[in-house]
């Protein structure tokens, strides 16, 4: 790890708040599932440019899951496989955010969601040190 523990902690820390917030909105009413489906986003995103913290990767301060997937790819190739979980989660990162724009979000589309993001924030923590999890 090139990056100093805390600030990768920092952005875990602050991904896993994302995953949580969405658990909540999705199991509870009144259902938000468009917001549920952008931390989901939110929180899968976090979880990438933490590994690319840890690494010393510079990144732009963007929304593009597939860009930070494939940036995360240059270190470790497995996470192309993320990358249909990723992309799944693209289009909650900014469309859905402002009136006009939001989508009518059923629950299984906030289920699915919420497993991709999931499973973006799993298989980081594998790549961490247990030092740097929250």
């Amino acid at each position: 790890m090139n990056a100093p523990p805390d600030e990768i902690k920092a952005w875990l820390t602050k991904a896993k708040s994302d995953l949580d917030s969405a658990r909540i909105l999705i199991e509870h009413k009144p259902w938000n599932y468009d917001t549920a489906c952008f931390h989901c986003q939110q929180a899968a995103e976090k979880a990438l440019k933490a590994f690319l913290v840890a690494h010393a990767a510079e990144f732009d301060r963007v929304h593009v899951m597939s860009y930070l997937v494939d940036l995360c790819a240059v270190r470790n190739q497995a996470f192309n496989d993320l990358r249909e979980k990723a992309e799944l989660l693209s289009p909650y990162a900014v469309e859905i955010r402002y009136p006009g724009d939001a989508l009518e979000v059923p629950r299984e589309d906030a289920e699915e969601a919420y497993a991709a993001a999931t499973a973006i924030w799993d298989f980081v923590l594998m790549q961490l040190p247990a030092d740097v999890q929250p």
